[in-house]
């Protein structure tokens, strides 16, 4: 049977759930919950989570989570009480061993030994697996070797079922369970088993890994570095190997020490996030404290600064991003010494760009819909929204439209898009969302036009282009990158786009194309590349570009100002607004929208997209791995833009 968990908040809520699953044992607890916000890429990964038991009654055989911003210094969660309830899941009523594991495609996997030692070392005789999309909500499924391998030799009397892990196996492309296995009148060995598609169940029996003849093999973790497999079991003890499974395990090199003085066992062994070193602990289970150590090769190994405010046992550390981390401080509280992250930027996790703002009337909330990035060539075809109602925490809404599918006449390519909200006479409210995509058949791009009746749609394409021309004289160039601006002296509407070349013309009345006899380009100057904003301010229009190429480090935003939507631009002799700041590593700041902050008198944002960072670098491919900034952008007493300095 497998079962929904309800966390659990404090020690009063942890008994009366007991009671309530003991009532219900042997249905659904509650609905899977679905993850609500794309995957954090690794580059957001920059905070931790320790999930472990602390100690050998039933009270403590429970699972336990901490959490850290540098992978060093922990923090019990809910007061170091449990935060899952066992006894709604396992046989036994315990669990020890945790091991946590993000799973290729988003979301965690985590595992333990389903035991209670109050019932004797010898009597365990199964696992669980449990699985969460977003670490708060979990669902659990207890196998039970007996009974899932009946045929197999000697099941039946095995005693250990321990120290269960997990990993996955890219050239089978599935999940490996390892586990000590110990049957009777023997001693533990590794065995490995697989999971099944959705982790409820174990496919095929389980087959030998590694053994020692007479000596007990335990407490595995396997990580892959260099191209092989390393296994350290029993505390301090490692085997490699070319191959995971079954795999041929030998001896590592004879430069490989470690040796933290005392018995040792539980060992675990993850990597700090954008760095090359790695971080080794383990359970020195007759001190009753942790052992930490650093390496960079996982041969030569140092004691470091680290430090936990709980007794742990076996457990295990998983990466988790700064939304994740929110996530589970908003459900078990932050511990009280713990000091959350403070950072400004990036606000979206993942890999997005060219953000399109608005601020609605009618929800009272801001909203970003960026190109969705990380593609290579920039072929994305989704376009997704993020709310907002303070311009600092952002959230996933959905997926509004696809290229292909939503939208018949274009192939790909869903670039910088922008939106506008229009009240109507009865009082309701259209959104014009206007976007780049390829056409089908010569791949030309074009801007096409989508409604909808709220921010998160549904949007309903128009079926066509509304622009898939160039203006009067202009030969090369794109038709990409569209905004989209409401003149408040006039009442009127206007588009802007281009690459190579800044065009602009007068909306029609219903916003679905442009009004061609209206339609001018622009000269700004050689430094215009792409990416046009106009907003108005004291009488003056503000017209704002990216220069240089997307994927230079160079890319970055100068201004002109007009005396009307379609004026001639007067270029300010320091017209920089955002540029590069190497010494903190922020690169490729371009693409953006000047948002006014709703309710205030004169404050502005602007909302951009720099290089991503990852490891100590720039990705691979920086023009299409970028991520969503905001800073704030101030103006002099002349009315000229101050330089807007971008803060990590």
């Amino acid at each position: 049977m497998s079962y929904s968990i309800r966390p659990v908040r404090h020690a009063s809520a942890f008994r009366k759930f007991a009671l309530a699953a003991f009532c219900i044992l042997g249905f659904t607890l509650a609905a899977m919950a679905q993850k609500p916000v794309p995957e954090p890429a690794a580059k957001d990964r920059t905070c931790y989570l320790f999930a472990y038991f602390n100690g050998n009654n039933p009270d403590q055989e429970q699972i336990r989570f901490a959490v850290s911003t540098d992978g060093r210094h922990f923090f019990a969660l809910n007061g170091d009480k449990p935060v899952l309830d066992a006894k709604a899941f396992t046989r036994s009523g315990g669990v020890r061993d945790p091991h946590i594991l993000r799973r290729e495609d988003g979301g965690f996997y985590m595992v333990a030994t389903d035991m209670t030692s109050s019932k004797g070392w010898d009597s365990n005789r199964g696992l669980v697996l449990m699985k969460s999309d977003d670490l708060v909500n979990w669902s659990a499924k207890a196998i039970h070797f007996p009974e899932r391998f009946p045929e197999m030799p000697g099941i039946q009397d095995i005693l250990h079922v321990w120290a269960p892990q997990t990993i996955y196996d890219p050239a089978a492309k599935r999940y490996l369970i390892y586990v000590a296995l110990m049957f009777k009148g023997g001693v533990n060995r590794m065995y490995g088993v697989y999971a099944n598609d959705d982790f409820t169940d174990l496919e095929g029996e389980p087959m030998y890994m590694f053994g020692i003849p007479g000596v007990h093999v335990l407490d595995a973790d396997i990580i892959r570095f260099n191209g092989k497999y390393h296994m350290f079991y029993c505390g301090k003890e490692k085997v490699v190997s070319d191959t995971l499974f079954p795999g041929k395990w030998e001896k590592p090199e004879p430069d490989y020490k470690l040796d933290p003085g005392f018995a040792i066992e539980g060992s675990s062994i993850y990597p700090l996030v954008n760095t090359d070193t790695y971080v080794f602990m383990g359970d020195l289970f007759r001190n009753g404290r942790w052992y930490f150590a650093e390496t960079k090769d996982l041969k030569t190994f140092t004691q470091g600064d680290f430090s936990v405010d709980f007794h742990a046992r076996h457990g295990s550390v998983v990466s988790i991003a700064r939304s994740e981390l929110n996530a589970v401080l908003k459900k078990w509280g932050k511990p009280e010494k713990f000091e959350p992250p403070v950072q400004n930027n990036p606000i979206i996790e993942a890999f997005y760009a060219d953000p399109g703002t608005l601020y609605s009337e009618k929800t009272g909330k801001y909203y970003i819909y960026p190109t969705h990035d990380g593609v290579p060539g920039w072929g994305g075809k989704d376009f997704q929204v993020f709310s907002s109602s303070d311009l600092k925490e952002w959230k996933f809404e959905r997926t509004i439209l696809t290229l292909g599918e939503d939208v018949k006449w274009s192939s790909g390519n869903a670039w910088a898009p922008c939106i506008m909200e229009r009240k109507q006479p009865d009082g309701s409210y259209k959104y014009y969302f206007y976007f780049c995509g390829a056409l089908k058949g010569d791949g030309r791009k074009c801007v096409g036009v989508a409604v909808a009746d709220d921010p998160l749609g549904p949007f309903v394409d128009t079926g066509k282009p509304i622009v898939d021309f160039k203006p009067a004289g202009v030969r090369g160039g794109q038709e990409i990158d569209p905004d989209v601006f409401h003149d408040p002296v006039s009442g009127k509407y206007y588009l802007y786009w281009g690459n190579g070349y800044m065009a602009g013309g007068e909306l029609a009345d219903d916003m679905l194309s442009v009004k061609r006899e209206t339609v001018k380009e622009f000269r700004p100057g050689r430094t215009f590349r792409e990416g046009t904003n106009v907003i108005y301010r004291n009488g003056k229009y503000y017209f704002s570009w990216s220069v240089d190429d997307t994927g230079s480090p160079n890319y970055h935003i100068r201004y002109a100002i007009a005396d009307s939507p379609l004026g001639d631009l007067t270029v300010p002799r320091d017209n920089v607004v955002i540029e590069k700041d190497p010494s903190k590593g922020i690169l490729g700041t371009g693409h953006h929208q000047i948002l006014k902050v709703h309710g205030t008198d004169d404050e502005w944002r602007i909302v951009y997209h720099r290089f991503a960072w990852q490891n100590g670098k720039v990705m691979d491919g920086p023009g299409f791995h970028r991520e969503v900034c905001i800073d704030k952008l101030e103006f002099n007493p002349d009315g000229s833009i101050k330089k807007v300095v971008p803060t990590l």
